[in-house]
């Protein structure tokens, strides 16, 4: 059952990456996220524990109806029979057989004092217990892969014991016996040296299964694939308990770009930055903007000496072109920007500025003097856009006349805090005076602005402040120091992220604000 050549892609997120702290996935989120995985071209996605609990066992009724995979096919997770029972008359394992999964992955102790301790049986019914369950979802059509838990700290204190219940599993049927790193201790030799031997004295396919409690277990899992292994697991977004599992897509990114093997469907891999955002929407964890390959970091070069390299050759500072991965280079204009900095951001927003030394020496100049006084334009490349087209056009973007503003917070008789906003403006010719309400002050100014620009632009309706940071900056000074407002407005499609600057955080809060709309009424207008 090799979908992909003879390697198999293994995905289990929805079940150990499930295991997360503050990850909570419904059944919807579930299916959701295996069409994306799938749209990555995994060969194989563990549903879930059927059996175990009610989520899992209706994620798997609905996939046989809601699914329609492509490129994976759905695997099923669960234990072997319980001592002294036959694996037929097992209720879980009866869950597994009914699933509708044609694969079952099947966790196994493989670690003797588990067994005896965690288990309380003998060393022989575990054998049995293996052999049983694997023998007989084997006969009822089933694939079985088998997940020797705790393996390496098993092979460690017992290797013959940890040894027999791989070559039981496999006499039995099972396909893969993956080898489970479930502490996460171990490093890339020593997987490596217990890869060659499993190899070696069982005969046995392997497979591994990497946690990154020793932040090695992107490197042990392919330390295992180049001892022999052919089945890898891991997570997407390296989801997972404690630390997480293997970050699947940095280990199949590695696999294909620098090992030159194929191991997903020709052309997939450049899904992987969209794939891996989507799947962290879905999740609601924030992705990693230092996440190899796929984060927004991943290729965002800010010193002016590395500008000046890329400018020449952006090869120069990239490890691979970021295409390749769906990625893209970005250019982050800081204090430390150098002309080549500016000048190649302006490039990727639109702006030839290769002829006009002096409007690039201006901007660079006035990039560094705000970032003094506490503005940053790494996060906020809208309000840098907004800058650059202010020095290239003569004139700030501008879509309203602000006449004043004013905010007001009251604490009310049944202790309920409101504030009130009152925005005076003008915009396409006529004056507008708008008073609006929120949970806070800045939510009561983004409404009253929103409001009235929203009469003379109804395109503003789209437009939604989706986040919100605050920073204070030069904090010896207290409630004094000055303060910077990151906020992320989105129209849909979209987001771009501006920054305001001031001596309070209502103050800075407006500049950001009044900025984002701008940013977004000008997108849209051109």
């Amino acid at each position: 059952m090799d979908l992909h050549g003879s390697f198999h892609v293994y995905d289990t997120t929805l079940r150990d990456g499930a295991q997360q702290e503050g990850l909570n996935l419904s059944v919807a989120d579930k299916l959701s996220i295996a069409r994306q995985l799938d749209g990555l071209g995994v060969g194989y996605i563990e549903g879930g524990w059927p059996g175990s609990n009610p989520k899992d066992t209706e994620f798997f009724r609905r996939a046989s109806q809601e699914l329609e995979l492509t490129h994976a096919k759905l695997a099923a997770f669960g234990a072997t029979r319980r001592a002294g029972v036959r694996a037929a008359d097992d209720p879980l394992v009866a869950a597994l057989r009914d699933s509708g999964a044609g694969v079952v992955t099947l966790v196994a102790k493989s670690h003797d004092r588990h067994v005896e301790l965690a288990l309380r049986t003998t060393l022989e019914e575990n054998l049995a217990m293996v052999r049983d369950t694997v023998t007989h979802l084997r006969e009822e059509g089933q694939t079985v892969f088998l997940d020797a838990e705790h393996f390496f700290d098993g092979y460690r204190a017992n290797r013959a014991y940890a040894l027999e219940v791989l070559r039981t599993a496999a006499e039995a049927g099972a396909e893969v016996v993956a080898l489970c790193d479930t502490n996460g201790g171990m490093l890339p030799d020593w997987v490596s040296d217990v890869v060659l031997d499993v190899i070696e004295s069982t005969g046995a396919r392997v497979g591994i299964h990497a946690h990154n409690d020793s932040g090695c277990a992107v490197a042990n899992s392919l330390a295992a694939v180049a001892a022999g292994a052919s089945h890898v697991q891991g997570c997407i977004n390296g989801y997972g308990e404690r630390t997480g599992n293997a970050d699947l897509v940095t280990v199949v990114a590695n696999l294909e770009l620098k090992l030159d093997r194929t191991v997903l469907p020709q052309g997939l891999l450049r899904e992987a930055t969209r794939i891996a955002h989507a799947v962290a929407e879905v999740t609601n964890v924030p992705p990693a903007s230092r996440q190899p390959y796929v984060g927004t970091s991943a290729f965002a070069h800010k010193a002016g000496l590395h500008a000046s390299a890329i400018k020449v050759d952006p090869d120069l500072y990239q490890h691979l072109d970021p295409m390749v991965v769906g990625n893209d280079m970005r250019l982050l204009v800081s204090d430390m920007a150098g002309r080549a900095s500016i000048e190649l951001k302006g490039k990727e927003l639109g702006y030839d500025l290769s002829e006009d030394r002096d409007l690039v020496t201006r901007v660079t100049d006035r990039v560094k003097e705000m970032e003094q006084r506490g503005y940053t334009f790494e996060a906020a490349d809208a309000s840098f856009e907004l800058l650059l087209a202010e020095e290239v056009e003569g004139a700030r973007p501008s879509y309203v006349d602000v006449e004043s503003w004013r905010v007001i917070t009251e604490t009310r008789t049944d202790g309920e805090a409101v504030s009130e906003a009152t925005v005076k403006l003008k915009a396409e010719g006529v004056r507008y005076v708008v008073t609006g309400e929120g949970n806070g002050p800045v939510n009561a100014l983004d409404a009253a602005l929103r409001e009235a620009i929203g009469q003379a632009f109804p395109e503003v309706a789209k437009f939604e402040l989706i986040d919100y940071k605050v920073r204070i900056l030069d904090q010896g000074h207290g409630t004094d120091a000055i303060t910077r407002v990151l906020i992320e407005t989105s129209d849909g499609a979209s987001s771009w992220v501006t920054v305001g600057v001031g001596a309070n955080v209502i103050e800075a809060s407006w500049g950001a604000l009044v900025d984002g709309l701008t940013f977004g009424l000008r997108r849209h207008h051109r």
